[in-house]
């Protein structure tokens, strides 16, 4: 979900944002309930599937928003940037009406995320997906 939002807004506003979505252990699809969920704020997910990460994506990154799991033990060693943990539900065990709750704040955060360019070390803790910079 916070990938579809990222990607959307940096397009709109044609921001200088790279975006990598996966997870270090992904589902088999996204689950239908996200799916549902998303189309009605007008996005298709039905043929996205799930991806991993491998660390050596995340090199060069400034930052990598995870939720759900920390970035620890996922990036590199060397790795130097930020992680924002946004301490979210899965949506994939809850039904439409958390899962709308759940979207709607990931929108939240990632308009406030972009809005801010990515600088505001006071959102640190607040802040699903593996997103970069």
């Amino acid at each position: 979900m916070a990938s579809a939002f990222a990607r959307q807004k940096v397009k709109e506003k044609d921001l200088p944002v790279r975006i990598i979505s996966g997870g270090t252990d992904p589902a088999n699809s996204v689950h239908e309930v996200v799916v549902e969920a998303m189309e009605e704020k007008g996005f298709d997910l039905s043929s996205n599937e799930p991806t991993f990460v491998e660390p050596g994506e995340l090199d060069g990154r400034d930052y990598v928003i995870t939720m759900g799991c920390s970035a620890t033990g996922v990036c590199p060693a060397s790795w130097g940037g930020t992680d924002l943990e946004w301490d979210l539900d899965d949506p994939g065990e809850a039904g439409i009406e958390k899962v709308r709750k759940i979207r709607d704040e990931i929108e939240s955060r990632v308009d406030y995320l972009l809005e801010l360019g990515l600088q505001d070390s006071d959102y640190k803790g607040n802040t699903g997906d593996e997103n970069d910079k």
